[in-house]
């Protein structure tokens, strides 16, 4: 293959960094502009879903080829989005054009993008083996201020997901405000309490250097000290906020991934292997190039470590399908009777086609092993 027909190939996932100058345009510009962002995220992308349909195609997971024009696409937006979120803290708080709402929308906005872009490509980039690929991936989550989902997302969600010890999975009928300040304090405890054992295993108190915490805590006080030098406290504050939005947008994302999805418990605290089963997915075409993949959600918890290109898709019976892609799906989520009557009956088929052994499913969760405290 050409390099130029590489470039094609690849060229689809590269459309988030129309973003950028869509948040620039608001900062310059103010008024309505600074809505842009967020329809351009959640609606635009799911209208051409609406146009363009699933994509049901599959890359040879074994033979991949050339992977540098995907992989670039992580590379690159570490380093734009630290230069236009600074560039922005910098320059909103002395914007005279921009009112105190309209900057408030705008960053707003920007957390949409640090979360629903940020994070997803950190989440990429973190499951990735070069060093400055998970050092790139540490550097967006601490723009965001939630440098520990690395700790928690590989220690313990992938391990335990579909598990009550596992705090990113939602459970049946639990809605997305209750599961969103239980997974806010959960995932950091459950994070610390995960590099803390992995020290114990090491020898090592919590204390040790080698604690990624310590890391952690740097890089994300050291984004803190350069929003004040720059921002003043305006910018500390728009700096704090879309960090909010962004986190809220992740664990919007993590609500709706595995909702209600649960491995069957084989009994001394033991659970089946995990399957295609046990995550949600959506072929969309187009949310999936912004979101690079992310909702071929099945094949990611079986290859962790595989490239979102090679991420394979599953076939209804394999594994259970969203009926829209995730920024609709997300949005629904913030209106839990809506987003009850949308998937309950999507959950109870799930539970008749692969658990039909289970009858009194009330009975079966309470009886499995709660979460450590």
């Amino acid at each position: 293959m050409s390099t130029a027909a590489k470039i094609r190939r690849a060229l689809p996932f590269w459309m988030s960094l129309l973003l950028v100058p869509i948040a620039i345009l608001g900062a310059l510009i103010g008024g309505w502009t600074v809505v842009l962002l967020p329809i351009l995220t959640w609606y635009f992308f799911s209208l051409l879903d609406a146009f363009l349909g699933l994509n049901l195609d599959n890359m040879d997971p074994d033979g991949g080829g050339d992977m540098t024009w995907y992989r670039s696409i992580t590379l690159v937006w570490a380093p734009m989005q630290f230069t236009l979120l600074f560039w922005m803290i910098w320059y909103v708080p002395q914007a005279a054009h921009l009112g105190a709402a309209e900057k408030i929308v705008l960053f707003f906005g920007v957390g949409v993008i640090t979360g629903t872009v940020g994070i997803n490509y950190a989440h990429e980039l973190m499951h990735q083996k070069p060093k400055v690929e998970r050092w790139m991936g540490d550097v967006l989550l601490a723009m965001v201020l939630y440098s520990h989902f690395r700790s928690e997302h590989l220690q313990v969600h992938h391990r335990h997901v579909a598990t009550p010890r596992d705090t990113a999975t939602a459970r049946y009928n639990e809605g997305f405000h209750r599961f969103f300040f239980r997974a806010l304090p959960m995932s950091l405890k459950s994070a610390f309490r995960a590099e803390a054992a992995m020290q114990a295993r090491r020898g090592h108190a919590w204390t040790h250097l080698s604690n990624p915490f310590f890391r952690y805590w740097a890089l994300q006080a050291a984004m803190l000290a350069l929003a004040l030098i720059l921002g003043g406290w305006m910018g500390l504050a728009l700096f704090l906020w879309q960090a909010l939005v962004a986190v809220w947008q992740l664990e919007l994302t993590n609500y709706v991934e595995h909702y209600g999805l649960t491995r069957e418990h084989l009994g001394d605290g033991k659970y089946e292997h995990v399957k295609p089963r046990h995550s949600w997915n959506a072929a969309h075409k187009a949310t999936n190039w912004l979101l690079i993949n992310l909702q071929r959600h099945s094949d990611h918890h079986h290859k962790p470590d595989r490239r979102f290109p090679l991420l394979q898709n599953y076939a209804e019976g394999d594994a259970p399908q969203l009926p829209y892609g995730y920024p609709i799906m997300t949005m629904v989520a913030m209106v839990p009777p809506l987003w009850r009557r949308v998937m309950n009956p999507r959950v109870r088929a799930w539970r008749k086609a692969h658990y039909p052994q289970i009858t009194d499913w009330q009975a079966y969760n309470k009886a499995r092993n709660p979460p450590p405290a």
